[in-house]
């Protein structure tokens, strides 16, 4: 078995098209009914601010791994010094159930996040005459910054404006320096969400904050989940979920909308039909499309068994026996 942690990742490398590429190949396996992902379990105990996740899974097709995603979640590990996150993947050989891999990474929770908003930006794009682009990221932790790297990497060129903004003072040097001369810094939110046609939330708030209607044409990723008031989604008619049973709970903008204005699992498209029906093309140019995703262990796996293949292949990472 092979144990992985962050610096291993950073030594094989990050290459964004390519984890696009899986996450891709993970959807279209799902498509065909080769994985499996049961509903995920939620462990709360004394502080019901913090939880830990189980996320097991199975993924077939050319990837043909299972394992298990074990992920605590500690707001306030913040105010000690410690990453909020604390993420651990174990894989297993699908044919014999032995272990294969151990991997102790919240980089590799951030990747597979970035990978997953990579993949539907460039469905969006596909669909979406060429324009510059005016990103805005609202959240400035780990899952900001790999987002802002993830675009960077994938639209290039067409990013002309980046907008910024945290609760926190956000240190200059922490912008990739390819898009530092065209990022500005904002020190409100709805600088951001007024003046960007991509904008991603990825803030870790307690209150929902996010009370104006979408602009036109604006692709929303909800990548924290409870950043908008109900009210001001009301009539946002292209919803797209990675899983409805996996989002509609947990207190997630899908589930307010759901107890608030009946929306419904038939009522909205989900990152398959986007990826393999081709769902965005009938919708029009000026609909804002407002992106949920919950997080599929599916995709964890799909990446985790990336990065142990190329554990194998460069000889990366410490080899523990099994006796």
């Amino acid at each position: 078995m092979i144990y992985l942690h962050d610096r291993h990742i950073l030594e094989m490398g990050i290459e964004w098209p390519r984890l696009i590429e899986i996450i891709e190949n993970v959807v279209q396996i799902k498509a065909e009914g080769d994985c499996v992902h049961p509903l995920k379990p939620y462990l709360r105990f004394r502080n019901p601010g913090n939880r830990m996740i189980a996320m097991p899974a199975f993924v077939g097709g050319n990837v043909n791994m299972a394992g298990i995603k074990w992920i605590a979640s500690y707001p306030n590990n913040v105010q000690l010094g410690l990453p909020r996150a604390q993420n651990t993947i174990i894989l297993n050989d699908p044919a014999t159930g032995e272990p294969a891999a151990f991997i102790h990474s919240g980089l590799l929770n951030a990747l597979r996040t970035a990978a997953v908003s990579g993949l539907m930006i460039k469905a969006f794009m596909a669909i979406r005459p060429p324009t510059k682009l005016r990103l805005g990221i609202i959240g400035w932790g780990p899952v900001g910054r790999n987002h802002l790297d993830m675009c960077a990497s994938l639209l290039g060129d067409e990013l002309e404006l980046i907008t910024l903004y945290d609760l926190l003072p956000i240190d200059l040097d922490t912008i990739p320096e390819a898009v530092r001369g065209k990022t500005v810094i904002a020190d409100d939110w709805r600088k951001v969400y007024r003046h960007s046609n991509i904008l991603i939330t990825c803030t870790v708030s307690a209150q929902r904050y996010i009370d104006e209607p979408p602009g036109k044409g604006l692709l929303l990723l909800n990548v924290s989940l409870r950043d908008y008031r109900p009210e001001c989604l009301a009539k946002v008619q292209t919803i797209v979920v990675d899983d409805w049973q996996e989002v509609c709970r947990e207190n997630t903008d899908i589930e307010q909308m759901h107890l608030q204005y009946g929306l419904i699992e038939s009522d909205v498209l989900t990152l398959q039909d986007v990826i393999c029906q081709g769902s965005l093309e009938a919708v029009n140019e000026e609909e804002p499309v407002f992106f949920n995703p919950m997080g599929l262990a599916v995709f964890d796996i799909g990446i985790a068994a990336f990065y142990l293949q190329e554990a194998r292949r460069l000889g990366r990472g410490f080899l523990l026996p099994h006796k």
